[in-house]
C-alpha cells in the first residue's frame, strides 16, 4: 500500500534542485540564420551550420546574448564581464553535430535569486530561491519514436528525427539546492516555475509555452531524515512541461523515495520520466557514474564580453517585476489575498487584467474568469487561456449584462457557446434568440400565472414570508425560459403581493 504524503513529510525533509530550460524568442537560431517558427514541416528549418556539416562556421546571435543578460538582471544575477562557449560532447541521434555548444565553467550569469510567495496553512509565506547560474546553449533536435504504445523509444518500431529545433537559442536557469520547504516543497517548486515564467514573459524574451516545449523543467528531488545534515540521493525528473505536473512529479517522487527508504532499499541516482495519465514517474537512465562530457572551449567562437554600457542599457529597459505588478492590481481592484492567490493559481490574472482594460468592472471580470470559465477549463483539463474565449469576448458579455441586455443565466449560455466555437457574441445571441424579457406587461403576465399555480405560496409572501417568494420567482424564470431579469421579477412580484 502506497505511503500517504503526510507520512512522508512526518519523517523526511525534502531537498529540491530545479533546472529550467527556456527557448528564447529570437527570429533566428543561436549560431545560424535559420528560422525558429514553431510547427514548420520537419527538417525545413536547417542549414549546414545547425546540422554540423564540415566547414560550416557558427556566429553568435547577438539578440540571444542581450536576452540572456536581461534574464540574469531580472533574476538579480551578476553578469560576467567575460564568458565563453564550450563543446559538450555526447552522442544522441538528435544532436546532429555529436556535441552541444553550451557554457560550462564560465557562464554569463551567476549567483542570483527569485522570491516567491505561496499560501500555506499558516497564511502567506515567502521563500527565496537562490539561482546558481544562467547559461546559454542551443537546443537539440526532436526524436519521434514510432509504432510503440508510449511514444518512447522502448517498444518503438523505429524513430524519426526532426532537426528544426536543433540550434534554437536555449537558456538554462539552475537553482542552488532548495531546502527548508518541508511539506510545501511541491507547491514551492510550482510557484517558482510559475513566477519564473511570468518574469520571462514580462521581459518578452520567450513565449514560455510549456505545451510547445518553450519552457520545460527538470526537477531534482532527494529526501533525508529530519534532523540529518547529509543530503539524500537525488533523482531527476526530466522535461516536465506544465505547472501542475511540476507539483505532481515532485510529490510523486517524494512518496517513491520514502517508500524505498522505509523498506531499506537504495534510491538510485537516475533520470525519470513523468506520466501525466498516472501521475507517476518511470526510470530513464542511470546517472550513478559521473558522465564525462569532455568539455573544451569552443574554438570557432570568440568569448562573450558585454560592456558595462550594454549591461546598463539593458537594465534600464527591464519591465516592472511581476510581483510588484500583482500588488498594484490587488490594491487597485481591492482584492483579498485568497482571491488574488486563486487568480494566480488558475492562471487567469492576465486575462482578468486584459478584460478590465477593455472596460469591464474588475469584480465582474474576476467572477467570470474564476467562475464559469475556470469551471469549463477544469472540465476540459486545459488552461483558461487555451479556451476559445478572449478577454474581448468577456468584456462584451459583461457590458451587455450591465446594460440589462443579458442576465447572468443568459450570459452563461453565451459563454458556453463562445467556448464551443459557435461564433461571436452577437452571432450567438441572434442564432439562439437570446433576449431579456423586461417589459412589465410580459413579466406581470408570467407572475400572475405563477401565483395562480401556487396560491398557498403567494399567501405566505403576502403574510410577510419574503423568502417564500423564491419559488414564485423561479417559476417565472422557468416560464420565460431564463430570459427574464430576476431582480426585476422579484421587485414586481413583491410589490404585487403588497411587500414591495
Amino acid at each position: 500500500m502506497a505511503l500517504k504524503y503526510e507520512e512522508v513529510i512526518a519523517k523526511y525533509e525534502p531537498s529540491l534542485g530545479l533546472e529550467v530550460h527556456v527557448e528564447l524568442g529570437t527570429a533566428s537560431k543561436m549560431f545560424c540564420g535559420c528560422n525558429t517558427v514553431f510547427g514548420a514541416a520537419a527538417n525545413t528549418q536547417t542549414c549546414p551550420v545547425c546540422l554540423g556539416l564540415p566547414g560550416a562556421l557558427p556566429v553568435v546571435n547577438g539578440k540571444a546574448i542581450e536576452y540572456t543578460i536581461a534574464i540574469g538582471l531580472a533574476l538579480n544575477c551578476s553578469i560576467a564581464p567575460y564568458s565563453r562557449f564550450a563543446r559538450k560532447n555526447y552522442f544522441y541521434p538528435d544532436m546532429p553535430k555529436n556535441f552541444q555548444t553550451s557554457q560550462y565553467d564560465e557562464p554569463i550569469c551567476t549567483n542570483g535569486y527569485l522570491d516567491i510567495t505561496i499560501e500555506t496553512d499558516e497564511g502567506s509565506k515567502d521563500f527565496r530561491i537562490e539561482i546558481e547560474r544562467v547559461h546559454m546553449e542551443e537546443d537539440t533536435g526532436k526524436s519521434l519514436h514510432m509504432g510503440g504504445a508510449t511514444g518512447r523509444i522502448h517498444g518503438a518500431d523505429y524513430s524519426l528525427l526532426d532537426y528544426n529545433r536543433a540550434g534554437i537559442p536555449l537558456v538554462e536557469i539552475v537553482t542552488k539546492v532548495v531546502n527548508g520547504c518541508g511539506k510545501y516543497a511541491p507547491e514551492v517548486a510550482k510557484a517558482y516555475v510559475s513566477e519564473l515564467r511570468d518574469v520571462l514573459r514580462g521581459l518578452g524574451v520567450s513565449d514560455v509555452k510549456m505545451e510547445q516545449g518553450s519552457l520545460r523543467c527538470d526537477a531534482n528531488v532527494s529526501l533525508r531524515i529530519i534532523g540529518s545534515e547529509k543530503l539524500g540521493t537525488r533523482s531527476e525528473t526530466k522535461n516536465v512541461n506544465s505547472l501542475k505536473s511540476v507539483e505532481r512529479a515532485i510529490r510523486s517522487e517524494m512518496i517513491r523515495h520514502a517508500e524505498l527508504l522505509n523498506s531499506n532499499q537504495r534510491v538510485i541516482q537516475e533520470t525519470r520520466h513523468f506520466h501525466e495519465d498516472t501521475g507517476l514517474t518511470t526510470s530513464g537512465r542511470s546517472k550513478e557514474q559521473a558522465e564525462d562530457y569532455r568539455y573544451f572551449p569552443e574554438p570557432d567562437l570568440v568569448p562573450i564580453a558585454p560592456s558595462k554600457e550594454l549591461i546598463a542599457k539593458i537594465a534600464a529597459t527591464l519591465p516592472e517585476k511581476p510581483s510588484v505588478r500583482r500588488k498594484k492590481l490587488q490594491e487597485a481592484w481591492q482584492v483579498p489575498d485568497k482571491e488574488m492567490a486563486a487568480m494566480i493559481n488558475a492562471e487567469v490574472l492576465d486575462l482578468v487584467e486584459a478584460t478590465v482594460k477593455l472596460g469591464a468592472d474588475p469584480t465582474r471580470a474576476r467572477s467570470w474568469w474564476l467562475g464559469e470559465i475556470a469551471r469549463i477549463a477544469n472540465e476540459k483539463a486545459v488552461a483558461a487561456a487555451d479556451l476559445a474565449i478572449s478577454a474581448a469576448d468577456v468584456a462584451e458579455v459583461v457590458a451587455l449584462i450591465v446594460k440589462g441586455e443579458l442576465t447572468d443565466k443568459l450570459a452563461r449560455q453565451v459563454v458556453e457557446a463562445l467556448i464551443n466555437g459557435e461564433g461571436s457574441v452577437g452571432q450567438i445571441i441572434e442564432a439562439r434568440g437570446i433576449k431579456v424579457v423586461s417589459d412589465d406587461s410580459s413579466l406581470m403576465a408570467a407572475i400572475e400565472r405563477a401565483i395562480a399555480a401556487a396560491p398557498d405560496v403567494a399567501e405566505k409572501v403576502r403574510g410577510g414570508n419574503i423568502p417564500a417568494s423564491g419559488a414564485l420567482i423561479g417559476a417565472v424564470m422557468k416560464d420565460s425560459k431564463g430570459q427574464a431579469d430576476a431582480a426585476k421579477v422579484r421587485d414586481l412580484l413583491l410589490k404585487h403581493l403588497g411587500q414591495g
